[in-house]
């Protein structure tokens, strides 16, 4: 039986004991810095320690911007850096000067405020095609109702319900400065007598009428991913008729079990003979530098599937409410198709947009690999060490969603594993463990 622990490959007891050995990452001085917890942590393996808010921590090391190699009352292992301050005063020094805002809302909506983000999300066909065909197949029920499109970007949405079905009004909310061209392109478009565009957070605005029909593009990688589902459920509460209607209905995040043979001979085989050359001893490294995070945009082949995939997670956009998104947990089991090595696990999600036609069908845009390719493609979560496993091996287990309690755009992704061996001559079983921090 192994152990896969995060963030290192070290054992339980060498955790305790050694701190990362790369001098590059230790303080000039060889002192340690000593920071305030923000948050509570609890540690999720042997190399992870707990601690309270308010607590004061001795940093030794930064390995990565994620995660830090600190010590608390003699005990030492990593811990999140974004749970960390330098010290009380100095955080009361800088939120005297400049209030620290946990939505980093300058960052997230200028970002939409360019044309890079909305050129790839336009470009995307099965995401745009799919809020059009909903708008099309449901045009007639559609007719003179009250529609808020919410972050509506370039007005797509908006446009799309203008120009194909009839209702009284949109409402176009949009935070970014892009809607100063968002109102340009209704104009422009000729929609401007049924789409008002207002600039705003969801959370801020006034409409002068509840809505009939919520609908918004909302998600983020690994479904979740920079939360903007909190302001569709707030603007559901505040806005939304009773027995009104929410685009997407439903959302269901998927996983699977895979090989990532490319990507493992890319970033770690490659060290073992490059250029008849032992590279071997930056493997740790290479390890702590490209498995730590999840690597977005990935791509799965079907073929690299080992088993049929699962949803983990299932929200009903009617229902959940904005405190159960602070941790959402979903369980695996996984009957392994045929021999191969374990990787790690991909994740992708997909989403449901009910009818308001009678008998009328469900729009689905999937995310995975056996549809269109889009624009959030899928994510790929590498274990520490690859696996082998056999026809008839199973991989069980939990995947939790846990929010930052900080930086609310952020989240931290825990897979819990344990693989039971169909085979006489291995282990029966081989537990692993891993967390992976998602930071725009």
């Amino acid at each position: 039986m192994f152990n896969l622990i995060f963030p290192g490959n070290q054992t339980a007891d060498e955790s305790k004991r050694q701190p990362p050995d790369t001098q590059a990452e230790r303080e000039d001085d060889g002192s340690p810095e000593e920071y305030v917890a923000r948050s509570g942590f609890t540690g999720r393996g042997s190399d992870q320690i707990s601690f309270s808010s308010g607590d004061k921590l001795l940093v030794h090391a930064k390995p990565s911007s994620e995660w830090w190699w600190a010590e608390l009352r003699g005990v030492i292992g990593y811990v999140p850096a974004g749970y960390l301050s330098q010290d009380a005063a100095e955080e009361e020094e800088e939120e005297e000067e400049e209030e620290e805002d946990p939505w980093q809302d300058d960052e997230y909506f200028g970002s939409y405020s360019t044309l890079r983000l909305h050129l790839e999300m336009l470009s995307d066909k099965s995401r745009t095609e799919a809020y059009r065909q909903v708008i099309l197949s449901n045009c007639a029920s559609l007719r003179n109702k009250v529609v808020m499109d919410l972050g509506c970007g370039t007005g797509i949405i908006s446009l799309f319900c203008a120009q194909l079905a009839q209702p009284s009004v949109v409402y176009a909310v949009e935070a970014s400065s892009m809607a100063e061209y968002t109102r340009q392109l209704v104009k422009q478009n000729g929609c401007e007598e049924v789409v008002t565009v207002l600039q705003g957070r969801a959370e801020e605005i006034e409409l002068p009428e509840q809505v009939d029909v919520l609908v918004s593009e909302w998600m983020g990688n690994c479904l979740l991913f920079e939360f903007m589902v909190e302001s569709v459920l707030l603007a559901r509460d505040r806005w939304l008729k009773e027995g009104g209607v929410i685009w997407p209905s439903s959302a269901a995040l998927t996983l699977v079990p895979c090989q990532a043979d490319s990507y493992y001979a890319e970033k770690m085989a490659f060290w073992e003979r490059p250029y008849g050359l032992d590279f071997t001893p930056l493997q740790p490294l290479a390890q702590q530098e490209f498995f730590t995070k999840p690597k977005f945009s990935h791509l799965i082949e079907p073929n690299d599937c080992l088993t049929a995939p699962c949803d983990v997670l299932n929200l009903d956009m009617y229902t959940l409410q904005v405190q159960d998104l602070e941790e959402i947990k979903g369980q695996f089991h996984f009957c392994v198709d045929k021999p191969g090595v374990f990787h790690g696990f991909t994740a992708w999600f997909t989403v449901h947009f009910e009818s308001l036609e009678t008998g009328g069908a469900t729009v689905e845009l999937n995310t995975g690999p056996n549809s269109e390719p889009t624009h959030w493609k899928q994510t790929l979560f590498m274990l520490d060490r690859p696996v082998s496993v056999y026809a008839g091996d199973s991989i069980s287990g939990t995947i939790v969603l846990r929010r930052n309690p900080v930086w609310r755009r952020h989240m931290t992704v825990t897979l819990h594993w344990n693989i039971n061996s169909c085979t006489e001559d291995t282990d029966n079983c081989q537990v692993g463990t891993k967390s992976f921090p998602m930071w725009r």
